[in-house]
């Protein structure tokens, strides 16, 4: 362990352990072997944090955006020259091959810099009264403590893009990472500390996911959480904070339809690009593309070249560089990709290539093709969160549109296209808070991230995001004519 590797939880500015002791092991899901202990607790553990956050949270609000911003951007400094280091602990629990992991590292900084810049504009704004001797304005509080729980597709973004603005509005947050993958969040925790954020605006905690998440739904001193996960603990969470009228973000995955239309430039390119952008993460991102809806008079070119370039991905260890394919994140979810597959072609899929794990230690499954997918088979009704690419005709705009449409999900969705008329007609039609057109990485700190339907409430990234983070305060002025 280095001076800026702690595998520790942060509360309050002080590395710990759990306070009952507790610890459990990280595990490489490349090799199935554990690579470390580290602290795992529960409720009393988010109780200090919370303690902790609450007693920062009153000095640090106080600050000007532009005190808050000198810590902000040292600390993307020292994401950037720590780059290569945390990456290779991030492979090591997430099994993504380690340029992945260094990619996400190095986006983070831009998140720190866009909310520490952009919190410097939260200026309010003047009404004009209707009456004379009236004055109107509205100005921007900072909520307060924030509780951010996040999962393990992407344990750096997923917390980064909440803490950032969270922090540049001026709240503290308490930070619940996901077990698998719990060293990186400490991580990103130590570059925030050693960047000078004061002690317990930032707090990591790791342990038993339940009873720190009631404890912080109960504590009303937590004025929102944001949650990355499934739709079925988001769900309860809804529960849980009706009770305390806690604010909720909420990103609770996607089935991101692809929409290929005949008329694209290069359609062997746009197969590659999308088992490229599918495969990212080992199919384990929520924005992935998912159903892709390939026009019928080029839907059999498009199958051979995706199964082509599926075929040419290199399974491995992601800190073997020639790996563009790592494991899935354990036995649970490798057991599921199987049985979703199995069963779509049960129901009439056309099994291309793939489908099948490799032997020996690490959770590897192939990446895998499948066509004429039928619009109930789980590849297509189910968010797969795998290496699976499954293919499904259409033949007009409508049917497009209506196939995309037909799932509960509404997080990202995807055109491919060279006519204009068909991107915005199409686009404007896609029940999903992110579209690309042409393009199949709508994410960027500078534009809100969000879904519709069951994929969630409230955006993270942009200004939108940072408004999520503050209350309006109206005041009325009277007698001043």
């Amino acid at each position: 362990m280095t001076a800026t590797s702690p595998h520790l939880m942060l509360v309050g500015g002080e590395w710990v352990g759990a306070e009952d002791g507790g610890t459990r092991d990280v595990v490489n899901p490349a090799t199935e072997e554990a690579v470390e202990a580290i602290p795992y607790g529960g409720a009393a553990d988010a109780q200090a944090a919370v303690d902790a956050a609450t007693e920062a949270f009153g000095p640090w609000a106080a600050l000007t955006p532009y005190e808050r911003a000198t810590p902000l951007m040292r600390a993307a400094e020292l994401l950037i020259e720590r780059a290569d280091e945390y990456a290779r602990i991030t492979t090591e629990e997430s099994g993504k091959p380690f340029a992945q992991s260094k990619a996400e590292w190095l986006s983070a900084p831009n998140y720190l810099i866009f909310a520490a810049e952009e919190a410097k504009r939260l200026g309010g704004r003047l009404i004009p009264a209707r009456a004379a001797g009236r004055r109107i304005d509205v100005t921007y509080a900072p909520l307060g403590v924030v509780g951010v729980i996040t999962a393990w597709n992407f344990p750096v973004y997923n917390i980064n893009r909440a803490v950032s603005s969270a922090l540049a509005a001026g709240c503290t947050a308490v930070v619940r990472p996901s077990a698998y993958t719990a060293r990186s969040a400490m991580l990103y925790g130590a570059a925030l500390h050693d960047a000078g954020v004061p002690p317990g605006v930032v707090n990591v905690v790791n342990g038993v996911p339940g009873p720190m998440a009631e404890l912080m739904l109960a504590d009303q001193r937590v004025r929102k959480i944001g949650f990355t996960g499934s739709v079925n603990v988001g769900k309860a969470l809804m529960d849980g904070a009706s009770q305390t009228v806690t604010r909720l973000a909420l990103e609770l995955g996607g089935n991101a339809p692809v929409i290929v239309f005949p008329d694209v430039d290069d359609l062997d390119a746009v197969a590659a690009g999308g088992v490229t952008a599918k495969y990212r993460n080992c199919g384990q991102v929520c924005i992935a593309p998912q159903r892709f809806l390939i026009h019928s008079s080029i839907v059999d070119q498009f199958t051979k070249a995706a199964a082509a370039a599926s075929d040419r991905e290199v399974i491995g260890n992601g800190l073997d560089p020639a790996t563009t394919i790592g494991p899935l994140i354990n036995g649970q979810q490798r057991d599921r990709v199987e049985e979703m597959v199995a069963a779509s072609v049960d129901a009439g899929a056309r099994l291309v290539t793939g489908g099948s794990r490799i032997d020996g230690p690490g959770y590897f499954y192939r990446p895998t093709v499948v066509a004429d997918v039928p619009g109930g088979a789980p590849a297509a009704s189910e968010e797969v969160f795998g290496p699976v690419l499954p293919i499904i005709p259409f033949d007009t705009v409508d049917e497009a549109i209506e196939l995309a449409n037909a799932v509960d999900y509404g997080l990202a969705s995807f055109v491919w296209t060279s006519d204009l008329r068909t991107a915005y007609r199409v686009s404007d039609a896609l029940e999903f808070g992110l579209v690309g057109v042409n393009d199949w990485y709508p994410v960027t700190p500078e534009a809100p991230f969000g879904g519709m339907k069951q994929s969630g409430l409230g955006r993270e990234s942009g200004i939108e995001g940072l408004h999520e983070y503050v209350e309006a305060k109206t005041r009325f002025m009277g007698g001043l004519a």
